[in-house]
């Protein structure tokens, strides 16, 4: 299949990597992340206010999440046709904007019509702000700059109660919504003077078949996957995940064949990225589960109030803040095998370890576990994360970006899906004296057992697997060729 260059620049030529770009395009991935799962807290709220029952709100949820799976997809087109800048930019402005539109509603209808609004502003930002910082950091400085990208997907989704709960106890959820508005406006105007202007590719095709297929596939799943967590004695939650799967395989063997595909798919022939699209799928799914069942664990199970239940999980955050520095040293010290199969492994003993917790574990305890669960956590994020682009030419950039963030939307939504029907599951299988902790258990148990899929996966990796990134030797700069290798045969690797 001909592959097009993606490039804004020459291949193996690049420019100093920017940190405050890095810094900004991570602050947008922060507030996109947040308002994926910051409602949770104020269903009740807003169900009040509107006068609709609780389980109804549930819709501006699905909502979003569902416009930001579909819009994902047609990201790296937008930002190949009209320049990634301009993209970016916009993409800000309407999440912006939307906000403000979520925070003035005043029904229900509204608040859904603004938050697929900000949906469709999440989905440009991710993927658009994520290629805009690859493009310019050259392979030796790729640890750092993914140290930047993926401290906002660790991190908001264990801050997202505490944050929505403070802010709709104190002051309404409203706020939820507001404090997009000077957060957004600041991201704005440093995107203007931050992010690099590239021209466009005004010639460039939109794979129309590809499009629409990948679109109806990706929306199905991630709507069949919200079903199965929320109404799993419906059918449709199958019937509409068989229709996504079966409109992806359709996507897949229409992009094989055709000249100008929406998705350049020769990226799988990379094995470093590859093992994002596997082994780091499974780590996904597994890892995005722990911050729905501990809160859960915690209040159903033990009986905690939610503000003691969210006080503890803080330690995940602690675990997750506290590891960073040490990420990109270990990862150079020890190669990506190394630090994949040990944040893995490590990460299954602690969900196993979390099976055996009970209301009468001293909590010091439990604290010391839920930050080491955090430790390996982002670990094994910081890893997967700068493993993918290893060894990606700059002609398949937009491609891998892409297809990684449509990848990494699902892995999350297919967290929270299983660790539901897991629950359910373990809870039907329940007989004799109830333990209300015990579907928890269950659950934490198969995640421990899922994960070790990731472990595997690992272990077959190459030796050598993401070198250029671990250890990188001298890249070229702008304006010098790169040295000439050296006579003889190719080390083995």
């Amino acid at each position: 299949m001909a592959a097009r260059s993606t490039s804004d620049r020459p291949e193996g030529i690049r420019t100093a990597w920017n940190p405050r770009l890095a810094l900004l395009v991570a602050a947008t991935f922060f507030m996109e992340f947040l308002d994926g799962t910051v409602l949770t807290t104020a269903i009740p709220s807003i169900s009040a206010d509107f006068a609709v029952p609780a389980a109804d709100v549930n819709i501006t949820m699905t909502a979003y999440l569902l416009t930001v799976a579909i819009g994902i997809p047609i990201s790296g087109w937008l930002a190949e046709r009209f320049g990634a800048r301009r993209i970016f930019c916009r993409a800000i402005a309407v999440f912006t904007l939307a906000s403000l539109a979520c925070a003035f509603s005043q029904d229900l209808a509204t608040l859904t019509l603004s938050r697929i609004a900000q949906g469709a502003g999440g989905a440009m930002m991710v993927p658009v702000g994520t290629l805009v910082v690859l493009r310019g950091t050259p392979k030796s400085e790729l640890l750092r700059a993914t140290a930047f990208l993926v401290w906002p997907g660790l991190l908001a989704p264990v801050l997202a109660p505490l944050v929505g709960g403070a802010l709709t106890t104190y002051l309404s959820w409203h706020w939820i919504f507001l404090v997009n508005i000077p957060l957004g406006a600041a991201a704005f105007v440093a995107a203007l003077r931050l992010v690099p202007a590239a021209p466009g590719d005004r010639g460039r095709r939109l794979d129309w078949p590809g499009m629409a297929l990948t679109t109806v596939g990706v929306g199905a799943l991630v709507a069949g996957l919200e079903l199965a967590s929320s109404h799993p004695e419906l059918p449709w939650a199958g019937i509409s995940a068989l229709a996504g799967v079966a409109a992806l395989t359709g996507a897949v063997l229409w992009m094989r064949r055709t000249p100008h595909p929406l998705f350049n798919l020769q990226v799988f022939r990379t094995r470093t990225f590859r093992a994002m699209a596997t082994g780091g799928f499974v780590y996904r799914v597994t890892i995005s589960s722990v911050p729905f069942l501990l809160p859960l664990m915690f209040q159903a199970g033990f009986g905690w109030s939610p503000l003691h239940a969210g006080a503890l999980v803080a330690a995940v955050f602690i675990g997750n803040i506290g590891i960073k520095p040490a990420t990109t040293p270990l990862i150079r010290k020890f190669g990506f095998k190394a630090v994949l199969v040990f944040a893995s492994l490590a990460s299954a003993v602690t969900f196993a370890l979390c099976a055996l917790l009970t209301p009468e574990t001293p909590e010091a305890l439990m604290v010391v576990l839920l930050v080491c669960s955090g430790a390996f956590r982002s670990i094994g994020f910081s890893a997967y994360a700068s493993v993918q682009y290893s060894d990606i030419p700059p002609a398949q950039l937009t491609s891998a970006n892409t297809v990684s963030a449509t990848l990494v939307q699902l892995g999350t939504g297919s967290g929270i899906a299983i660790a539901a029907l897991l629950i359910r599951t373990f809870d039907g299988l329940a007989s004799g004296p109830q333990d209300p902790a015990a579907p928890f258990r269950g659950a934490f148990l198969a995640m421990a057992v899922l994960m070790l899929a990731s472990t595997v996966d690992s272990i077959l990796l190459p030796r050598h697997a993401g070198a250029a990134v671990s250890r990188p030797g001298p890249e070229p700069v702008e304006g010098r060729l790169p040295p000439r290798p050296a006579e003889g045969p190719a080390p083995r690797r």
